[in-house]
């Protein structure tokens, strides 16, 4: 079935009586999200840094770009397959980690991420910061492969002990998040003094080590989140690279690589992939789209690696450029989390079947086969 299919099930449910229960648009989906999720988490997942112009950029970039309709083409059939890591995806996005999903819907997000997942096809990415065990999670997904998402702690025991739960698991590659080893500042969550993890949250992968539960030595959960706070974030350089690569046979993806130089480097490094992002503006204020950014990264990797991107995208459009500008596969994150909030499993499937079913119609009306002809046809606005 074609992902453009979606709008026929939608259709034809509307001739019974059935109306859309869910928005098909991303800023009435934010809007309705807002309204249903507590304040202070919702505050938490919509801020970015600074006074959010790098986040607002991160959307606006991709109004600088535009598609060459080719007609004449009789693109009946579109292949928006991917193949990374010697796995096939059938379709080109993923679910970027997010840290507090596990607090969305019923507490219990990680484990609804992950049946979206098994229901859609769609990968997702699991950050550290879980509600649920790695372990508990994972099985969920299905046949659907998952990815672990590390933020790399000071202690080398715990972060092995991580990556080995994950490998151990079934996860089927490591992305190393590189931004993140210090919060940044973000005003709205400042303002309310919001900070998830200090209140004893999304920290279920740590109390689960058995390498943490030894640091603490007990339950007491002031102590929990001290040590906690002691070894989250370590900033990585370029010496941890070769300790990295010898904690496991998955493959390695660094997060947050935006400059060529950097690309390249990892690469000679023996990294598996590179995931141009700047966290959604949430972390620096001030930079470039991450948009703007992944052209230069692509050049770099030349076909070397399998590039991943996310920050700011809203649509299938979006997606539809980004492969365009050449990543290989495209992240998605606060549409995903806003139709759980919405709907839970059924409200985030939707979200992604909606990003799809776009992508795929735009595909079809612009006359791109597969993704190769939208690389050959998109074009700089200016």
């Amino acid at each position: 079935m074609a992902f453009a299919d979606y709008q026929n099930e939608i259709y034809f449910a509307a001739l019974g009586g059935n109306a859309p229960e869910f928005p098909m648009d991303f800023a009435t989906l934010e809007a309705k999200a807002a309204a249903a999720l507590p304040a202070s988490l919702h505050s938490y997942i919509a801020c970015g840094a600074g006074d959010e112009l790098t986040q607002r950029r991160n959307v606006e970039a991709f109004e600088d770009w535009g598609l060459v309709p080719r007609m004449l083409v009789g693109a009946t059939e579109r292949d928006l397959s991917v193949d990374a890591w010697g796995l096939t995806f059938p379709s080109p996005i993923f679910m970027s980690p997010v840290g507090v999903i596990g607090l969305v819907g019923d507490k219990h997000g990680d484990i609804a991420v992950a049946e979206a997942a098994a229901k859609s096809g769609v990968p997702a990415v699991f950050s550290t910061l879980m509600q649920d065990p790695l372990e508990e999670v994972i099985g969920h997904a299905g046949a659907t492969p998952s990815f672990f998402q590390l933020y790399t702690p000071k202690n080398r025991d715990l972060a092995a002990s991580l990556v080995s739960r994950a490998e151990s698991a079934g996860y089927r590659g490591i992305t190393v998040t590189l931004d993140t080893w210090i919060p940044g500042w973000r005003p709205r969550d400042l303002s309310t003094g919001n900070f998830p993890q200090l209140r004893g949250h999304v920290l279920q992968n740590y109390t689960s080590d058995p390498v943490f539960q030894q640091m603490v030595g007990s339950d007491d959960p002031q102590s929990i989140v001290l040590h906690w706070v002691q070894t989250f974030g370590n900033p990585l350089t370029w010496d941890d690279l070769e300790w990295l690569r010898s904690l496991t046979a998955l493959p390695i993806i660094l997060k947050g690589i935006s400059h060529p130089d950097d690309a390249r480097r990892a690469i000679d490094a023996g990294i598996d992939g590179i995931f141009c992002s700047n966290h959604g503006g949430r972390q620096a204020n001030g930079g470039l789209s991450a948009l703007e950014t992944l052209p230069g990264v692509v050049e770099a990797v030349a076909d070397r690696v399998p590039v991943l991107f996310d920050s700011g995208v809203r649509s299938g459009s979006d997606v539809i450029k980004a492969l365009g500008l050449g990543a290989t596969m495209v992240g998605i994150g606060r549409p995903y989390v806003y139709g759980l909030a919405l709907g839970g499993v059924s409200g985030l499937v939707h979200v992604l079947r909606m990003i799809l079913a776009e992508a795929d119609l735009l595909m079809a009306v612009n006359g791109y086969p597969d993704i190769a002809a939208v690389r050959e046809n998109i074009r700089p606005r200016r």
